[in-house]
């Protein structure tokens, strides 16, 4: 995914459970029934001309009720205020100018606007646990989770884990329904699949589709091997389940590929076993431990495999090496090739960060690389990878301090971050101060270009502030999405 596509976009969603009824409500036929273990089919089909297609009601019946909707509500966060509540240099009071529209005026006894948003989620146990999108209650001060018979309960965030989009909350409440949880492994393209979800805020929606793909990989720093479906999903879908037509909860929606905003027929969700991992340990600990070997890598095409000598296009490309990394200590150097780990073969590079992501840090992991058109074996300590809030210090000499005209501290982004991320950009926001924090500027943006100039340097980006006219106009990159940001210099 290139996220510095401005007509492709990903865009956040939850899918909705949608109910596919047969052509025929005659005749039902009880779909067969009993997979590979046994279990039986919650579905059913009716026999048509055009074959036979699943009848979902039955799925929904036994478990729409554990489908909740998840409403949130922020606080907006005020600094220096004018009459409308905004600081001055606000971007949304030139939106109102342009458009020839009052911005709101707060009296002074008036209280902050308030956010709010909605998302879905799921009931995994009768003790409460809840499972949603964590873009979903990330920023959210109050959250509250309405059942299907209209019970509403204040919800306690238990822990959200950014790389993988997954999030916990709880309720206490008794006589809780729940979900069947399934195994996301047995999943296979081309299979029937159902959500459940409040697209657009309409509680409780059943769309279904297909399984479209599994193991997609949409870029960033994000480690998970997406399931790929055409189930429609739309704004408000974030967090639901999706089912198999056992009934089992194989997925969490999550996200939708989009030219223009709306659902498309692409749509991604998180697998089950992936979220429980990370419930598991947001639970027990309040976050997320990952390992590391501190190499960026990428997908080997056939030219490549042409180039190395490799039988086909296969494994993971190595092409930054982290130099205080347990890599370059045990001797990966950037053109090896990982075609396994642990005598698991890799097949694309989504598979190596996966694995090794899920190892204990501490351990070590025998890699076999193909270099020099041969294969050798090099054995590689795996250490804990940082928290996506955690900061690398910058070295003085790379920095744009606080006191300067923009207020900004940035540092250059490293190989490995730039391909993490997927950007282009050179340089990264550590730490903002006045005037770029009242214009919206936030530690994690990377910085693009100036007044429509690229910049690829932190000595590029000084000189073209201390050139530009006020205010300047800072492109910048923030997750998936490309914005310019106009910064008063003073």
């Amino acid at each position: 995914m290139n996220s510095r596509t401005p007509l492709f976009q990903v865009l956040h969603a939850v899918v909705g459970l949608a109910a596919l009824t047969a052509c025929s409500q005659d005749s039902q036929a009880q779909l067969d029934t009993r997979d590979g273990n046994g279990r039986e089919s919650v579905a059913t089909r009716e026999p048509s001309a055009a074959g036979a297609l699943p009848d979902f009601r039955p799925l929904v019946r036994e478990y729409g009720d554990a489908v909740v909707n998840v409403e949130v509500q922020q606080t907006l966060k005020q600094t220096r205020s004018g009459p409308s509540g905004l600081a001055p240099n606000d971007p949304l009071l030139e939106f109102f100018r342009r458009f020839g529209i009052p911005a709101p005026e707060l009296g002074p006894g008036d209280e902050p606007p308030l956010l709010r948003g909605a998302g879905s989620g799921f009931i995994i146990g009768e003790d409460g646990y809840i499972l949603t999108n964590a873009h979903v209650v990330a920023e959210a001060d109050e959250v509250t989770v309405t059942l299907t018979d209209r019970r509403e309960y204040p919800a306690k965030v238990i822990g959200i884990d950014p790389r993988t989009d997954i999030a916990v909350i709880k309720i206490d409440a008794e006589n809780l329904p729940t979900v069947k949880i399934g195994n996301a492994k047995d999943v296979e393209p081309g299979q029937w699949v159902l959500a459940i979800g409040s697209p657009f805020g309409l509680e409780n929606t059943a769309t279904a589709g297909i399984v479209s793909a599994t193991s997609r990989s949409v870029g960033g720093e994000i480690y998970v091997p997406f399931i790929q479906t055409d189930v429609a999903v739309n704004p408000g879908n974030s967090g639901g389940p999706l089912f198999n037509l056992d009934g089992e909860v194989i997925g969490i929606n999550s996200m939708i590929f989009s030219r223009t905003g709306g659902y498309m027929g692409v749509s991604f969700a998180i697998p089950i076993d992936v979220a429980m991992n990370v419930r598991d340990q947001l639970v027990k600990t309040g976050h997320v431990v990952r390992g590391r070997i501190g190499v960026a890598v990428q997908d080997v095409d056939a030219p490549l495999s042409q180039s190395f000598g490799l039988d086909r296009p296969r494994g993971a490309l190595v092409s930054s090496v982290d130099p205080d990394g347990p890599a370059a200590e045990a001797g990966v150097r950037p053109g090896d090739v990982i075609l396994g780990v642990n005598d698991k073969p890799i097949e694309r590079f989504t598979d190596l960060s996966e694995i090794v992501a899920s190892m204990k840090p501490g351990n070590e992991v025998e890699l076999t690389v193909w270099r020099d058109r041969k294969e050798r074996t090099i054995e590689v300590g795996v250490e804990e990878m940082p928290e996506p809030t955690a900061r690398v210090a910058g070295t003085a000499g790379n920095r744009v301090e606080p006191g300067s005209k923009l207020g900004l501290s940035v540092r250059p982004l490293t190989p490995e971050e730039k391909q993490r991320a997927g950007t282009d950009g050179a340089i990264v926001v550590e730490e903002v101060g006045s005037p770029a924090a009242q214009s919206g500027v936030r530690p994690g943006d990377v910085i693009l270009g100036v007044n429509g100039k690229t910049i690829e340097s932190v000595e590029q980006l000084r000189e073209a502030v201390e050139k530009a006219p006020d205010p300047v106009a800072l492109l910048i990159e923030r997750g998936n999405a490309q914005l310019f940001v106009p910064v008063p210099t003073g």
